[in-house]
Parts: C-alpha cells; structure tokens; sequence
C-alpha cells in the first residue's frame, strides 16, 4: 500500500465530501446522479480516464437489459437510466435494434453524444466532477470516514469521504480497503476480452440483398474452419450504428490473459488490434457491402468482462437467476441470459448461452451492492457480488445502471438515517427507487410497455 511506502500525513487533503463515487463508468455516473437528487449532500466523482461513460464510451454502442427476451419484450428497468435515452433521442442518437443473439431489444446510441450527455447530467446535478484521476490506496478512519488516496499529472492528494460508492469496475477500492472478493478464473475460465471496432462506408443495403447476417455467419465460419484469414472465432455480431453507413462490431476474442496484470494487458491490446485488422480484410474481401469499409475506430481500450468481484452481504447465484427469484429486497430487475465469452477445452473460442426459463425475469438484492464486512461502502458494475454465472447475466448496462441507481439512493439514506450501507432500511430505499420510477415488479406479457418518450425506430 502506497501509505506503508510514503509519509501519508504530507499527503494534501484536497477535499471533504459526504459521498464519492470512484468510477465513472455507467454504473459510477447513475450512482452520482441519484445520489446527487436530494441536493441535501455533497458528491463528488472521480475518473481515470479523459471523459464518463466506461464501457458506455470506451467500447460499445449498445444499451442491453432494458427490456427482456423473447416475442414480446417487456420493459424492465426505469428512473434516471430512461433520462439518459430520452436526452440521446432528442438529438436522434439512438434508435432500438433487436440483438444479434435474441437477447433482447438493445438501444443502440451514439457513444460520443453519450459523453457530452454523462458530462451535461452531471454538471447540471451540481457533482464535484474530477477526470484523469486514479484511486491508489484508501485508508479506513476509526472515525467513520473513509480518507482515499488519488494521482493526478500534478501529484498525490486525498479525498476524505463518509461514504464511497465503488464503481472502479475492478473493484479498487474494496481490494485496497481489504474487503473479501474472488479473483476471475480463480475458480472457473475468466469471460474473454474483446477490442470492439467500427467500420465505415459499409453498404448496408447490398449487404442485406446478399443474406445479412445469415450470409455473415456462413462466410465467417468458413474462413475460421479454412484458417483463411485467421480470424479468432466462427461467429460474432455486427450491427448498424446511429452514424450512416457504420457498423460496429463484437468479434473480437482474446483469451487466457488477465485483466489485472500490465504484461498480460499490454499482450492482449496488441493482439487485440491486430484481429481487428484481420477482420477487416476479412470484410473486404468476402462480404457483399463490405468492399470499401475501413476501421474507423477502435475500443479506448481492450474490453474487459470480469476482474474481481466482491463478496456481498449477499451474492447473486445461477440457481437465483434460473429460479427467477424475486425477493423482497430487491433494488432492480434483471431478465438477460447468461452471456459467457469463453474459450472452450477443444481450443476453439465460443460464446456460452443460456437464457431465463420462460422469458424470465429476477430481481437482484441490495446485500448484492454491499461489501462484506463494510459499513460505509457500497460496489457497483461488473465487480458487484455474484458468482461467475449470474455475473454474466447480470452485467449489461441497464443492470449497472440500475446498480447505481440504488447506492446512490442508498447513500442518502444512510447519511439521512445515520445507519451503515448494512443496515439501510430497505422499505425506504425502495420506496426511493419508487420515486424515481424504477421498475421493481415485474411486468406481465399485457402490461404496459411504454419507452417513455424513446423512439420507436427500429431498424
């Protein structure tokens, strides 16, 4: 820890604050926002990198979990996540799509409108907003306070907090505060990582004269099968981007490289972007509509599914999610398949699906979001508490966002109550979330499935 290695006491305190979010990811910029709602209390958010949004930003295109599986969607996640896509729709940057696997209808946006609208909510929301800043060590105060250690181009300095919501996506800020967490691929295979790319000037409608994505499947395996191109799988999804005559792709596949460790990172970045390029002659020289395409665009970074992933009052379990348990305490629904992006023992890397029983649907409870062990802390994304099946179902953004969506709301509580992240009254937190119109029950096949306000442009 950097404090055993420095003089933490010359360390500046740069600021108090009663909540601080570290992360702004989806998930990290939904519990700032709620959090920030009351206007009772001081937020603030911290960021590593140059602009908000994570994954949101950084590597995808797509909003999935909002609405469920199957013939007739149903609407599963509300509150401040539906503010962000109606102010994407004002401006026409987004448009719902079915997904390439059945998963669900997916609200494609515009990824670089989507950071100008993080930063505007989050402005307008009177959030103590800090980019290009990263966490490197916490200290736990006797005094309920929770003192964090950070680095910027100018130097060290600490924010002192009463409360923390952690939506690091690696889940730093637990592991520094010595909270429990399993280490992806400890137990079973870590999910993949994936470089997403985007290509221009596609010709999308001699694409779909020439079979679509039927056709794009047939030629990609033969390819893969053949060693042509030497593309690292025999299926991967390419959808239409708000942008005209622009897809953005999941194709991408690296394996067996962990997602903590610089080395394996740097490995997986570089191969990353050199399978990208290979699908892109791929693309050229086999797909009809495809033969004046070019990269764009690739992912900030690598996207990464699953580092750490914290041990909770309570965790998230396969048999929870296939069971389609809803219990009282839950704080938000979830109705995706698992979604696990694996590499299988013969070699061969494939994506592992398996889907709610009777386009189901289940709710995820609070003990979920709170470390054990922590009374002054919350985990939000992909390091909240859940095995490394339900994960994988639980992981899309609405889900995130929604994860946020109650820490946020929690934190007040707990400043309003003067009660731990253990012990917030969870009949006040959901009635919170009522309040904001978050879906908590769920919707049967006749119930109203209104977008409030997206639109209805499918294409």
């Amino acid at each position: 820890m950097i404090s055993e290695i420095f003089n933490f006491n010359v360390i500046p305190v740069l600021f108090e604050t009663d909540i601080l979010v570290i992360g702004a990811g989806s998930a990290g910029c939904m519990a700032a926002l709620a959090a920030a709602e009351s206007g009772k209390y001081d937020v603030a958010l911290v960021e590593r990198y140059g602009f908000p949004g994570g994954t949101s930003t950084q590597m995808l295109d797509t909003f999935y979990g909002f609405f469920t599986p199957g013939e007739s969607p149903r609407k599963i996640v509300g509150g401040i996540p539906d503010r962000i896509v109606n102010e994407l729709n004002t401006t026409g940057d987004i448009f719902l799509r079915p997904n390439t696997y059945g998963a669900g209808t997916g609200v494609n946006y515009n990824p670089e409108r989507l950071k100008y609208v993080w930063d505007k909510f989050i402005e307008v929301a009177g959030v103590n907003y800090l980019l290009h800043t990263t966490l490197i060590d916490v200290l736990l105060e006797e005094n309920e306070r929770s003192t964090c250690i950070f680095w910027t181009k100018a130097g060290f300095f600490k924010i002192i907090a009463k409360r923390v919501i952690d939506a690091s996506g690696d889940a730093d800020f637990s592991c520094f505060s010595d909270y429990g967490f399993e280490l992806a691929g400890e137990n079973e295979p870590a999910q993949s990582m994936t470089t997403t790319f985007r290509l221009s000037n596609v010709d999308l409608e001699s694409f779909e004269k020439s079979g679509g994505r039927k056709m794009l499947k047939e030629k990609m395996l033969v390819s893969f099968e053949s060693g042509k191109h030497n593309l690292p799988r025999k299926d991967g999804s390419v959808h239409e981007m708000c942008q005209t005559g622009c897809v953005s792709t999941v194709a991408v596949k690296v394996a067996d490289l962990k997602g903590l460790d610089a080395r394996d990172l740097t490995l997986a970045e570089i191969e990353g972007r050199r399978q990208s390029y290979a699908y892109e002659d791929f693309f050229r020289e086999e797909i009809p509509g495809f033969e004046g395409s070019k990269i764009i665009g690739l992912s900030n970074q690598i996207g990464v599914r699953e580092t750490r992933r914290v041990f909770g009052l309570e965790r998230l379990t396969k048999d929870h999610c296939m069971q389609r348990k809803v219990p009282d305490d839950s704080i938000f629904l979830c109705g995706a398949p698992i979604e696990d992006h694996r590499k299988e023992d013969h070699g061969e890397d494939e994506t592992y699906w398996q889907y709610i029983p009777n386009d189901g649907v289940y709710g995820v409870p609070y003990g979920t979001i709170v470390p054990k062990g922590s009374t002054r802390s919350w985990v939000v994304g992909r390091c909240f508490s859940a095995t490394h099946d339900a994960h994988a179902s639980c992981r899309s953004m609405a889900q995130t966002m929604s994860m946020g969506q109650a820490a946020g709301l929690a934190a007040n509580i707990s400043l309003d109550d003067d009660t731990g992240s253990d012990t917030v009254d969870i009949i006040k937190l959901r009635a919170a979330l009522h309040e904001v119109n978050a879906v908590l029950e769920v919707p049967d096949n006749t119930a109203d499935t209104s977008r409030n306000g997206w639109s209805n442009n499918f294409k």
